[in-house]
């Protein structure tokens, strides 16, 4: 390849890359410049599916909302319904504590990883202030003895909050207190008057301000502290260790006489502590999934509330001591009444140590469907951010125990319409074979999830390595194609016939396929279903599924094929594959032929232009080795490679100097659309396009690809992301915003308006920063609050003409009634005449008082 007209080093030094670079393919030329596509304002943020116990979570003084850190937010939950109330946005990074502020129990502070400290109106969702800190804060904490400090984490320092109308205020009166402090904030706990515990991060030994060391430290014992908590009442601290002991410790104001009681049940580490408000109570958590209370003072005495579900990593308990909850590992909290009864569970997306299945999205519900649960798929609203329900695959009871090997779903794949699930599911027992189960599972209307249909054991003779189903939407059967490790892929169809009446469909084996004995490892339909590609190593096979017939095949360099997908819409006609060897290639099926090429058109570097022009490091190399039906290629480390179903756009996840690279691009054009470099450090292996409820309507180029789909991808510390645009998040703010305004300038339109009318509820209740000018609102609002006298008195002479009138007719009616009594019958034998009702009696009177004058007229 030609050498580019500028090096790395040079464009660093540029301020916007002005040399182009032109290079030719296929008598195309094309011509690129960096701002075509430059992330421009994407960004990548949490949206859905954020952790929700990373920090400790917070109960309002009420009891009757709940706040907990996740991702870039903090989510306000009602405590009674598990409904979340408020997001409150604002924060630029990872939202790292919540704090409830001393002086005001309606406010809420909120410390961020992006170096602020946020004051929040949570009943209401409404910002009031950000102070700017200057560095990343990793927690915070306040005394009700300091007022207008709070203590924050990078080092521990007291923060002075300055006094100001601003809404945003640099803090500059810093005081610090402690360096070298852990970032765990299990590590700190404020306790009686001045008192506040510490343990330093680079060392198991207890501090405070007055200092006390570790008295228990045996050779070889795990006493090492794992969380902390103070008494508020009593000089007292509990710690926690990693041997799964408590420890009380007390009297340490005196250097040599401090003294410590222990308390033990929890057989391994203990992960949280925390004392009731009024200190009768300690409780604590841990690997077990228990909460034990231990009486104060009476440690023999204690309570336990078993089968929480999964490890508890965090105890926060009410100001009124009314509610405890619970932070789970499995990305739960669970509130607790009454310290025995759970009365709420807040579940988020599950997240393991590592998804074996794809991220997929449910056709149906629209869905993020994965692992959850040991042996269960969740099925997550990423619209309304949260979980839908769980669907119990293995249908065994999960056993906790370390080394004990279990069933564990590892694929998953839905059908075009969602009407059909299938999944794998393995167990590899030691001294002995690998057990598999292929199930296909078909959606119920009545119950609205998925009901098992067929059971398939030993589907394969080795593990199975891709599965899909063919996604045409006219496609006349339903089939599913499976690969596997003992050298064949199998196709399994859905049957109509059954061998009894009460038998419904049913799925069969409908052809097996194999390639001179190598490992198939991938597999994926075409678009309209008419082809079936297969990478047996580094082959790819194309067949016919009509007829299963070997239509042609794609040899590639050594190295196998990684990831194989097909082109969408006008692209259809595509194939792309990625290798271990570093290599993304594009395929032209239309083009495709086993006749060898002209060598001086094999000669020509095939590449994808804009990704050399981006990144230098990935090298363009010529293509005489490669298969004659390519159309382009080029070399990068493609971690993952996928299709938008909705669009031409596709995505790869490109691997680079520890963190991960995204490019998108459409198959038919030589340039990407989009490009950020450095997403997230690690690879990603997980990552899906999401369809939007609402498309949207960008005009920049960069941003067009997120119009009608939504890119999510989980990191390696299991986050999930996904990108949004500036003008996207301001458009919804201001649509936001103006549904408020125009709902109160409607209610309050009207002259008259009574005192308990909801337009009066609305304007008070109205956050202040959303409401139209005062001067607007003044006139009609004092207008409302007032009550016509001459109205008033009209409604009072209605009222009392009215009255007088009944009167009248009951009078009359007394009068009428000896002199009418009930009419005879007319003849024998006839129908008795029905009696009037007083009601009737009335209203007959009424209209032969009324002036038929009218009427003369017509006569």
């Amino acid at each position: 390849a030609a050498p580019l007209p500028c090096s790395r080093e040079q464009c660093s030094t540029h301020t916007q890359c002005r040399d182009q670079v032109v290079v030719t393919r296929s008598e195309v030329k094309v011509e690129f410049n960096e701002n075509m596509v430059g992330h421009g304002d994407i960004r990548v943020v949490h949206r859905g599916g954020s952790k929700i116990n990373s920090r400790q979570p917070v109960i309002t003084q009420d009891s009757r909302f709940l706040l907990c850190a996740s991702g870039e937010c903090v989510k306000v939950f009602s405590t009674s319904t598990e409904e979340c109330v408020h997001d409150l946005r604002g924060h630029t990074d990872a939202v790292t504590g919540v704090l409830l502020k001393p002086s005001n129990h309606l406010q809420v502070y909120s410390c961020s990883a992006d170096g602020t400290v946020r004051l929040w109106d949570f009943t209401e969702g409404i910002h009031i202030k950000t102070y700017v800190i200057g560095y990343p804060v990793y927690s915070i904490y306040a005394s009700a003895h300091h007022e207008g400090v709070i203590f924050v984490v990078f080092q521990l320092v007291a923060v002075h909050l300055p006094q100001s109308g601003d809404q945003l205020v640099e803090a500059l009166e810093l005081s610090a207190v402690l360096s070298d402090v852990s970032s765990n904030p299990a590590a700190i706990g404020f306790g009686k008057g001045l008192k506040v515990c510490i343990w330093r991060s680079s060392s198991s030994r207890s501090r405070s301000h007055t200092g006390f060391p570790s008295k228990d430290n045996k050779k070889g014992g795990k006493n090492t502290f794992m969380c902390v908590a103070c008494h508020q009442k009593e000089d007292c601290i509990a710690t926690g260790h990693e041997d799964g002991k408590i420890r009380l410790w007390r009297n340490f104001n005196h250097k040599k006489e401090y003294t410590y009681s222990t308390l033990h049940w929890h057989h391994s580490a203990v992960s949280s502590l925390c004392f009731t408000p009024e200190g009768t109570n300690l409780l604590s958590g841990g690997l077990e999934s228990v909460l034990v209370q231990w009486r104060y003072n009476q440690e023999s005495q204690r309570d336990f509330l078993p089968r929480l579900g999964s490890a508890i990593t965090h105890i926060a308990v009410s100001p009124d001591g009314a509610l405890f909850c619970t932070s789970h590992s499995d990305n739960k909290i669970t509130i607790i009444q009454s310290s025995v009864k759970v009365s709420a569970v807040i579940q988020g997306l599950v997240k393991g140590e590592s998804v074996r299945t794809d991220l997929m999205v449910d056709p149906r519900s629209k869905s993020l469907v994965l692992n959850g649960k040991p042996g269960q798929l969740q099925f997550y609203s990423l619209q309304r951010d949260k979980l839908l329900y769980n669907l119990d695959i293995v249908q065994q009871e999960y056993i906790h125990e370390s080394g004990l090997e279990q069933f564990e779903v590892v694929k998953a794949a839905f059908d075009a319409s969602g009407s059909w699930m299938a999944t794998v599911e393995e167990r590899n027992q030691k001294a002995a074979e690998l057990e598999l189960n292929l199930k296909l599972w078909a959606f119920d209307e009545q119950t609205q999830s998925f009901v098992l249909n067929t059971n398939i054991s030993a589907p394969h003779e080795a593990r199975i390595t891709d599965m899909c189903f063919c996604q045409a939407a006219d496609s006349q059967t339903t089939m599913l194609v499976s690969t596997s490790k003992d050298g064949h892929f199998k196709a399994w169809q859905l049957s109509a016939a059954a061998h009894t009446e009460d038998e419904g469909p049913y799925w069969s084996c409908d052809f097996v396929g194999a390639y001179h004995g190598l490992v198939p490892e991938r597999c994926c339909f075409s678009a309209d279903g008419s082809l079936l590609a297969v990478s047996f190593q580094e082959v790819v096979t194309v067949w016919s599924p009509a007829s299963w017939e070997l239509l042609t095949t794609l040899s590639q360099p050594p190295q196998a094929i990684r990831d194989l997908c097909f082109g969408r819409l006008s692209c259809s006609k595509y194939l792309l594959g990625t290798t271990a060897s570093k290599l993304l290639c594009c395929w032209n099926l239309l083009t495709c032929s086993c006749e060898a090429a002209p060598s001086e058109d094999l000669s020509k570097p095939l590449l994808l232009k804009a990704f050399v022009e981006m990144f230098c490091s990935y090298i363009t190399i010529p293509l005489c080795a490669v298969s004659p039906a390519v159309e382009w290629s080029t070399t990068m480390d493609v971690s993952l490679l996928l299709a938008d179903p909705l669009t031409e756009n596709m995505a790869a996840f490109c691997f680079q100097a520890g963190g991960t690279d995204l490019f998108v691009f459409k198959p038919s054009e030589p340039r990407p659309l989009f490009s950020h470099k450095a997403v997230c450090s690690g690879k990603v292996t997980r990552a899906i396009f999401s369809p939007r409820e609402e498309m949207l309507e960008s005009c920049e180029e960069s941003s067009q690809w997120l119009n009608r789909s939504q890119l999510h991808f989980l990191t390696q510390y299991m986050d999930l992301m996904t990108f949004t645009t500036k003008a996207e998040e301001d458009r919804l703010l201001a649509s936001s915003r103006q549904e408020t305004e125009d709902a109160v300038s409607s209610s309050l339109s009207s002259d008259t308006v009574p005192q308990s009318s909801a337009a009066i509820k609305l304007l008070l209740q109205t956050p202040a920063h959303v409401m139209p000018s005062t001067s607007y609102l003044c006139s009609m609002f004092v207008q409302s609050l007032l009550i016509s006298v001459t109205d008033s008195r009209e409604q009072n002479k209605h009222a009392e003409e009215k009255m007088d009138s009944e009167r009248e007719e009951e009078d009359s009616e007394e009068e009428m009634e000896p002199s009418n009594p009930r009419p005879q019958q007319a003849s024998e034998g006839g129908p008795e005449a029905p009696a009037l009702t007083k009601a009737q009696l009335r209203e007959l009177r009424r209209v032969r008082k009324q002036d038929h004058s009218w009427s003369a007229g017509f006569l």
